[in-house]
């Protein structure tokens, strides 16, 4: 077999598995549950599972399978998300307002580019091959990022709901039990660093090229903040004091009432958080989750210390092993487990939460977005918002990396985001 075909059968294979595992995350919902969308900044299953679908068909299908057919000419305008270059899409704030196409109609649209997409690989000449390779790549990443947002919304649309139903039953395990470390500070010395993502591998246009930065001496918590921690500020008016605040975070805490991280509620004295599993006690050891970048930074600024910087984050973690708890472990809820795993000193640097930074989200030097359509997949967004680093509970193992950047505007807090404390020195 040459080496085009192996990897091709391997991208076949990927598409194949990716596709499924986005089927077995809406799995437990019923019907009702595909088309609700809470707020603007969710949007209903039964979307995620059309526009994912949109984007082989648009890319890759399209333009490169002869003879190919739309399934319906119509969900090139319903299921585009934000591509202004390829056409006007339907209102972000009215997709939960879409009773139809049924959820059957949408499954039958994603087995019917399914097929045509394994015939299309599977069939298709080496130089057709060399075209869509790195369009089929970004659509399998896309699918993944979708596959977290599937998980943050559902979590959002049934947490709104007073009977606060159970996405999945989830037995508790005994790592609740385990010790928090310690905080330590893991110290680095500055000079000129590279970071950012070569062409080896898969990465997005935002992550790239390597580039040199420079740092001044600084350390870096060996953990994330735990909610025994943020409850530490609560209780000692975090939320009731200015000084700690940003204006923008302060007008934030006052305007939305904020007193907790989002899903926190007291009732009798102690803290409840709404979880995929239904409410929960809060779990003192767990890491804080579910909070704004404006939270994170009024954290770092009552405990003494700031939000690293993305490039400190990156440089800290270069040798940490990528492993955690991921949504491929289907727990979608940060665990409490610290056990020391890939590196000596630093625990849970992936998967659990995000980790906000103190980086506005902005190109690095000599970036250049992607030609064409899918030039807006990143650039068009690099303004009034802020870098995540290091993949949740929501993000699929397959799709983190050390370079990645999350980010989102700086009130978000349906995400799984928490923080990890940096100093100078």
């Amino acid at each position: 077999m040459s080496m085009i075909n192996q990897q091709s059968t391997n991208l076949t294979q990927q598409f194949k598995q990716i596709r499924e595992f986005t089927e077995e995350i809406v799995s437990p919902l019923e019907t009702e549950d595909f088309v609700i969308q809470s707020i603007p900044d969710v949007s209903p299953p039964k979307w995620h599972l059309a526009h994912t679908t949109w984007f082989f068909e648009t890319f890759i299908l399209v333009p490169y399978k002869e003879g190919f057919t739309r399934y319906n000419a119509t969900y090139d305008y319903l299921f585009n998300s934000y591509y202004e270059t390829h056409g006007t899409p339907y209102p972000r704030h009215a997709r939960g307002l879409l009773s139809r196409p049924s959820v059957d109609e949408i499954f039958k649209y994603r087995n019917y580019i399914n097929e045509h997409m394994t015939e299309l690989l599977e069939g298709c000449s080496q130089e057709t091959y060399r075209q869509i390779q790195p369009i089929l790549e970004i659509g399998l990443h896309h699918e993944l990022q979708h596959q977290e947002l599937l998980i943050t919304d559902i979590k959002y649309n049934f947490s709104i709901n007073p009977l606060k139903p159970i996405y999945q039953e989830f037995e508790q395990d005994d790592d609740n039990a385990m010790d928090v470390p310690g905080l330590e500070w893991i110290t680095f010395n500055g000079g000129v660093v590279e970071t950012g993502s070569s062409s080896e591998g898969f990465s997005f246009d935002n992550e790239r090229p390597v580039h040199k930065s420079y740092l001044n001496d600084y350390a870096i918590a060996n953990r994330p903040v735990t909610n025994d921690e943020f409850l530490s500020f609560i209780e000692d008016g975090g939320y009731e004091k200015p000084e700690y605040w940003l204006s923008e975070g302060w007008s934030a805490v006052k305007e939305q009432n904020w007193k907790a991280p989002l899903y926190w509620e007291k009732r009798d004295g102690e803290w409840y958080t709404f979880t995929m599993h239904g409410m929960k006690k809060v779990s003192e050891n767990e890491p804080v989750t579910h909070i704004s970048f404006f939270e994170a930074d009024a954290f770092a600024r009552w405990a003494g210390y700031r939000l690293p910087t993305e490039t400190e984050w990156e440089h800290a973690m270069r040798d940490v092993q990528i492993m955690g708890n991921f949504a491929d472990q289907n727990r979608y809820h940060p665990s409490p487990n610290y056990e020391r795993k890939g590196h000596p000193s630093i625990v849970k640097a992936f998967g659990d939460n995000w980790e906000w930074t103190s980086s506005p989200y902005a190109p690095y030097p000599q970036s250049k977005p992607l030609e064409g359509t899918l030039g807006e997949y990143n650039a068009k967004f690099m303004c009034n918002q802020m870098v995540l680093r290091g993949g949740s509970c929501a993000t699929h193992s397959t799709h983190i990396r050390l370079t990645y950047r999350n980010f989102f505007h700086p009130e978000k807090r349906w995400q799984f985001s928490g923080l990890r404390l940096a100093k100078d020195l």
